[in-house]
């Protein structure tokens, strides 16, 4: 018995060294949250926003998805002067659906991008395409996806915010939508990968290597991305809206993630398969990151996040009446980290509209599914997509 807790002992100390500095990371990180900026309200254009935006939707057969985000922008109002939907050759009837919006308003316009060169990743060549063939007369290039739900008034009110912080590029992160079970419970889970790795949104930094973008909803000076040679520096990368804000905050330009779960909703992915298949494999962020952070970000994830639940949980298997001290500290650890974990629920709720959602309550459980969330960084971490929404990629 002696012997077994001399190794129980050794083990907690070990688990201890990985897990005391990583917790204290993020208590860094989420005591910044009480100074962040708060989440951006609708607001009404005033007279000098004018024609100043160019907003660029880049799509690949969305059809099923996309009208949502077709009427939203049309209740923009006169600070959109032109919406450009870069239409990379689809099968579903995506065209058609951009055609009929275009009916009733006419700053709707569809192009198709040029064939996809070896060099570059569709996403990205698309917006890269948008950009060139915009208004060289609009001051701000807005990049939106096909399964954004616009409020009336995001655009007024990223373009005032941009102004008002004097950003240079500003990025939202959004309101998820959730309807099935499976996703309740993964979906969260992952967001929160990222909620440990960064600061929270509102919180400026001023290291471009940790810079946080979202492209679903990227408002950028058009001056700026003009200057950084459009997304050319994001080409080859699965994570271009992170991969291109890092550069341009490596350039001097500042560069904002901002709360904007009021302005702005998304249904991304179809229940919890295709989460973990489609958002799963660009949350590493590897394409956008050097080598030593993402294994310092595994480090951190796997410390704070994944092991917490399986540590509390192997004790309430033994028992641990009879442990001793570095055992019962590390118990104690994890206790405070899963505290953490589920008051972060209350944080993120008004991130996530479950109002039709199927057992939307297993949102509240979504701590259980952590390791597994953790796990999906890891396999992504270590391979390079191959398919990317319907398209094929050779490089290795």
């Amino acid at each position: 018995m002696d012997n077994a807790l001399t190794a129980a002992s050794a083990l907690a100390l070990l688990l201890l060294m990985i897990q005391v500095p990583a917790t204290a990371i993020l208590l860094s990180r989420l005591f910044k949250g009480p100074r962040r900026l708060p989440p951006i309200q609708p607001q009404q254009p005033t007279p000098e926003l004018l024609g100043n935006v160019s907003v660029v939707v880049p799509t690949l057969n969305e059809a099923l998805r996309i009208s949502p985000l077709l009427a939203g922008l049309s209740r923009q109002s006169y600070e959109v002067r032109e919406v450009i939907v870069v239409d990379s050759k689809s099968q579903d009837g995506t065209p058609d659906l951009v055609k009929a919006a275009q009916q009733q308003d006419p700053r709707f316009r569809l192009i198709n991008d040029d064939p996809l060169p070896s060099n570059w990743v569709g996403r990205p060549w698309a917006l890269h395409n948008g950009f060139l063939y915009s208004s060289e007369d609009s001051q701000w290039f807005l990049g939106m996806d096909a399964d954004t739900q616009p409020h009336p008034g995001l655009v007024a009110s990223l373009v005032k915010i941009a102004q008002s912080q004097e950003y240079d590029l500003v990025s939202l992160s959004p309101q998820f939508i959730l309807q099935y079970p499976g996703e309740c419970l993964l979906q969260p889970a992952l967001l929160m990968t990222l909620l440990y790795r960064f600061d929270p949104a509102g919180i400026t930094t001023d290291q471009p290597e940790r810079v946080m973008a979202n492209g679903q909803c990227f408002l950028c000076r058009r001056s700026v991305l003009a200057a950084v040679g459009g997304y050319s520096s994001a080409s080859s990368s699965f994570c271009d809206d992170v991969t291109l804000a890092r550069h341009i905050a490596a350039q001097g330009f500042k560069v904002g993630f901002l709360d904007g779960a009021k302005v702005l909703k998304v249904r991304m992915y179809e229940g919890a398969l295709e989460t973990w298949k489609e958002w799963g494999r660009s949350l590493d962020l590897k394409d956008a990151s050097p080598r030593a952070q993402i294994w310092g970000d595994l480090w951190l994830l796997s410390a704070v996040q994944g092991l917490p639940l399986l540590i509390v949980t192997g004790y309430l298997l033994i028992g641990s009446w009879q442990l001793l001290l570095p055992a019962k500290l590390l118990l104690g650890l994890n206790v405070f980290l899963l505290v953490i974990r589920f008051a972060m629920l209350l944080a993120i709720a008004p991130s996530y509209d479950r109002q039709n959602a199927k057992a939307g309550w297993l949102f509240w459980l979504s701590p259980l599914a952590d390791a597994l969330a953790v796990l999906r960084i890891f396999l992504s971490a270590f391979r390079t997509p191959r398919e990317w929404r319907g398209r094929t990629y050779s490089k290795e």
